[in-house]
């Protein structure tokens, strides 16, 4: 599998538009090359502070300026985190990530009490994921030094349409968020949502913008539009599946060692929608009730499909296991 980070719109177009059983056979060949093809990533989100958020990001129900069923609430308790976290490990979770409604982290007590949690997670002996929005380097080297893994922030759809879904921040912010966060050495997450009102080719736009990055984001999340009243796209129409199995292929084609990660949308997909995007590449998900603030499928329910699939849960630091492993020979 070589990775490339030389991708143009036009070659991704070309693999975007195959004909999809010959895209499904095409990504499912790349992704069997890795000899843990069947072990998915399984991911725990906790929202350890909701709502308000100032951004007008027009997906989100945390937005305070939308009038949704979200209620703020403040940052949780390290004991309250630690507990969810626990029982997420006991369900089987590697990783928790911890989501905070904030425009950008501050360097305040919320950080600090932030940094704890990621420090008593971390001692659990779980990978710890925090997705707190924009971050500078010093915050995201705090973040490292805490026992952070990994950070989530999604550049959510192409340069071009960007500015259709927000406008309290750019899409260079975003970049530079991401910038920030590899050179502290945290593992980076980075994917975006479908279903926005964008068209195909901003959907190849955005998938050109990670595999050109000067490394691949180690996490890719495809999120599907969950449509909540109240937001700007409340009457956006649910994505097809099959929009969803193209973009998980694509991303497994020109990303070949990325974690793709099926992610929003996944309550709304059948066993059979979710295998045919397992073949296509994914290969970690969200688990538990919730994502942050939308339905998701319950453990037991996740746990049922892996054993019909023949899945089986990645252990958690497998990548950084590999890595001292290959430094140590």
């Amino acid at each position: 599998m070589d990775v490339r980070n030389d991708w143009t719109i036009e070659a991704i177009s070309e693999i975007y538009h195959t004909p999809l059983l010959d895209l499904i056979y095409r990504a499912a060949n790349i992704h069997r090359e890795n000899d843990s093809y069947s072990e998915v990533q399984i991911s725990n989100l906790i929202s350890i502070k909701t709502g308000g958020c100032s951004e007008d990001c027009s997906y989100c129900p945390q937005a305070a300026r939308y009038h949704t069923d979200v209620n703020v609430h403040p940052l949780m308790s390290v004991e309250k985190v630690m507990s969810l976290a626990k029982s997420a490990k006991d369900s089987g979770a590697s990783r928790v990530c911890m989501g905070a409604s904030w425009r950008e982290v501050r360097d305040n007590r919320d950080f600090d009490k932030v940094l704890e949690m990621v420090s008593a997670v971390n001692d659990m002996g779980m990978e710890v994921c925090c997705t707190l929005g924009m971050l500078t380097a010093s915050q995201a080297e705090k973040l490292k030094e805490a026992g952070c893994f990994a950070y989530n922030h999604n550049i959510d759809t192409s340069g071009e349409y960007y500015d259709k879904i927000i406008t309290t921040r750019t899409f260079e912010d975003r970049l530079n968020t991401l910038g920030n966060v590899r050179k502290a050495k945290l593992t980076v997450c980075s994917g975006g949502i479908i279903g926005m009102g964008e068209t195909h080719d901003d959907r190849i736009g955005m998938l050109k913008v990670l595999s050109t990055l000067p490394e691949h984001p180690d996490s890719v999340p495809i999120n599907a539009l969950v449509a909540v009243e109240g937001t700007p796209l409340e009457n956006q129409k649910k994505v097809p599946i099959e929009d969803v199995v193209r973009m998980v292929a694509t991303a497994r084609i020109i990303m070949p060692k990325s974690v793709v990660r099926l992610s929003a949308g996944r309550n709304e997909m059948s066993l059979a929608d979710q295998a045919l995007c397992f073949m296509a590449g994914a290969n970690s998900i969200f688990a538990g009730e919730k994502l942050l603030t939308t339905p998701n499928p319950a453990y037991d329910e996740d746990m049922r499909m892996f054993d019909v699939l023949g899945l089986k849960p990645r252990a958690p630091f497998k990548d950084a296991a590999k890595q001292v492993a290959h430094a140590v020979s």
